[in-house]
C-alpha cells in the first residue's frame, strides 16, 4: 500500500515538474531552439518565440521568417542574423505578440526550387516549380501546420515573410500552400510569374526591393507584382531608391510593416 502511494505520488510529481517546465520554457524571453523531424529522414532545425506571458486561454498569429542564403547552415543560430531584432524588440513583443518562427536551410539546398547560374551578377534566375518543393521548404509548412494544431495558433492571422532566397520561398509557399497564410511579405526575392493565380486572391502581399540589387535583380519583384495585379488582387510594392541587397534592412525599419501584417486576416 505504501508502495502504491509512494509510486503515485512520484508520478504526479514528475508531471507536474515536466508541465512547469514546458510552461516556463513557452515563457522565457528569446527563440528557443528546436529540431523539427520531416519526412524523408531529414532534420530541419528551428528557433521558436513565444509571446510574453504565453497564455493557452488566448489564440496568437504566427509568424513564419524564411532567411536568405547567407544564413544556411546546420547551427540554429545563423537564421536569426536579420529580422530576429524586429520581433524581440519590448514594444513590438508588447503590441504584436505573436509565435515566431525562423527554420534554417542546410547548405546544399534552397528554400525554392529554382536553378542559379551564379557566374552573372545580378543572378540568372530560373524558377523550376514543376519540379516539385525542396524538402526544407516542404518541411517549413509541414511544420507549420503542426504548430497550427498544437500551439494555440489564431488559424486565420498565420503570416510569412522571409529575404533574398527567402522571399523566393516565400512566393513558392504562398503557391504550394495557397490557403494557409493571411498575407505575405517578400523582400528582394521572386518566383514564377504564372503561379500567383493560385494565391493572389486570397491574400494580401508587401513586395519590397532595392532599386540597385546586384546580386537579386528589381525585375523578378516587377514580374511578381505585376503578375499579382493582373489577376486583380491586393500588392503594395516598395522599391528603395539607391538600395542594394540589403533592403531588407529598409524593411524591417518600415514603422507600418508589423501594424500592416497583423491587421490582415482570413
Amino acid at each position: 500500500m505504501q508502495n502504491s502511494l509512494f509510486r503515485y505520488l512520484l508520478i504526479t510529481l514528475l508531471t507536474f515538474a515536466c508541465a512547469a517546465t514546458v510552461a516556463y520554457a513557452q515563457q522565457e524571453p528569446g527563440f528557443q531552439p528546436r529540431t523539427y523531424a520531416a519526412k524523408g529522414g531529414h532534420t530541419l532545425p528551428y528557433r521558436i518565440l513565444y509571446p510574453e506571458n504565453y497564455d493557452p486561454a488566448k489564440k496568437y498569429p504566427l509568424i513564419l521568417v524564411l532567411h536568405g542564403a547567407g544564413e544556411r547552415g546546420s547551427d540554429n543560430e545563423k537564421q536569426l542574423t536579420h529580422g530576429s531584432k524586429l520581433f524581440l524588440n519590448p514594444e513590438n513583443r508588447q503590441r504584436f505578440p505573436a509565435i515566431v518562427v525562423f527554420p534554417q536551410c542546410p547548405e546544399d539546398s534552397y528554400w525554392a526550387a529554382t536553378k542559379i547560374d551564379r557566374t552573372q551578377h545580378p543572378l540568372d534566375i530560373q524558377f523550376r516549380y514543376a519540379d516539385g518543393p525542396n524538402w526544407p521548404l516542404r518541411a517549413a509548412l509541414d511544420l507549420v501546420q503542426q504548430l497550427r494544431r498544437q500551439e494555440h495558433v489564431d488559424k486565420k492571422r498565420v503570416y510569412i515573410m522571409g529575404l533574398s532566397m527567402g522571399g523566393m520561398g516565400t512566393f513558392e509557399a504562398l503557391y504550394r500552400e495557397p490557403k494557409l497564410f493571411a498575407a505575405a511579405t517578400p523582400i528582394c526575392g521572386g518566383g514564377e510569374p504564372s503561379s500567383v493565380k493560385r494565391y493572389a486572391k486570397r491574400l494580401p502581399l508587401w513586395v519590397f526591393h532595392g532599386s540597385v540589387d546586384d546580386v537579386v535583380a528589381p525585375k523578378y519583384s516587377h514580374e511578381m507584382v505585376a503578375a499579382i495585379k493582373q489577376a486583380g488582387a491586393q500588392v503594395k510594392y516598395t522599391e528603395y531608391p539607391g538600395v542594394n541587397h540589403n533592403s531588407w534592412d529598409s524593411a524591417f525599419a518600415e514603422p507600418e510593416l508589423l501594424p500592416w501584417l497583423f491587421s490582415q486576416h482570413k
